[in-house]
């Protein structure tokens, strides 16, 4: 199924190009396109004779020269392409397909079976639950320790990363402000103020506070402070 699917995908894609082939009219030469030109010059002097615009003297003239012009034109060599912009096409038509197949080949994977979207919304729910069943268990344990210890302010860390990895930013501001708590950091407290304000979507006076106090408390060439004062400067 998978090689009918590709050769018709090719065929659609390659329609216009074919279309294109087949027409008839080539694109013409300089040397027909200045024999057409002088052409209808000489019927438009003609119609300016017929309307009383030139005279019989003028009009003459004017033809000599257009006539003179016209059996240049004629002798010059003939350019026309002679079907090559055709062939150009018909050789399109046979190499991208051909090209296309053969990468397809080099990085694909024909013969692997597909996969149904319920089996991957299946497999994503499933990987959710084993990242809950272990920030549970990560929780259980820190419950454990002394919060202000060494130990738990490092777990406390690693749970907000873990909550900021799955887009729990009010879990992970929680999981920081518990490490803050044992030891203050103005980098770890600047990412809490983030995780609190994308928790609840705008600046809350418990974040500017936090916001406050990591700028006064970084050292001044702190990579974080332009976004906080940036962040800070916006909510004035």
């Amino acid at each position: 199924m998978i090689w009918l699917a590709l050769a018709l995908l090719a065929l659609v894609a390659m329609a216009p190009l074919a279309l294109s082939a087949r027409r008839t009219a080539q694109a013409r030469g300089r040397r027909e396109a200045a024999l057409a030109l002088h052409r209808a010059q000489l019927q438009e002097l003609d119609r300016d004779l017929a309307d009383g615009q030139m005279g019989p003297e003028e009009h003459a003239s004017a033809v000599l020269e257009v006539q003179r012009r016209l059996l240049a034109a004629a002798e010059a060599p003939d350019d026309t392409a002679g079907g090559g912009g055709g062939r150009a096409l018909l050789v399109a038509l046979v190499l991208v397909p051909a090209a296309a197949l053969a990468l397809y080949l080099v990085g694909g994977a024909p013969g692997l079976p597909s996969i149904r979207h319920a089996d991957v919304a299946a497999e994503a729910q499933a990987r959710g639950a084993q990242e809950e069943a272990l920030i549970e268990r990560m929780r259980a344990a820190l419950s454990k320790l002394d919060p202000k210890s060494d130990k738990a302010r490092e777990g406390y860390i690693l749970l907000g990363n873990a909550e900021a990895s799955r887009g729990n930013m009010a879990g992970a501001a929680a999981a920081w402000g518990t490490a803050l708590d044992a030891q203050f950091d103005p980098t770890l407290a600047a990412e809490t103020a983030e995780a609190m304000t994308e928790a609840a979507g705008h600046l809350t006076d418990a974040s500017t506070a936090l916001f406050r106090r990591a700028l006064a408390e970084a050292p001044p060439d702190a990579p974080w402070r332009p976004m906080v004062e940036k962040r800070l400067a916006g909510a004035k």
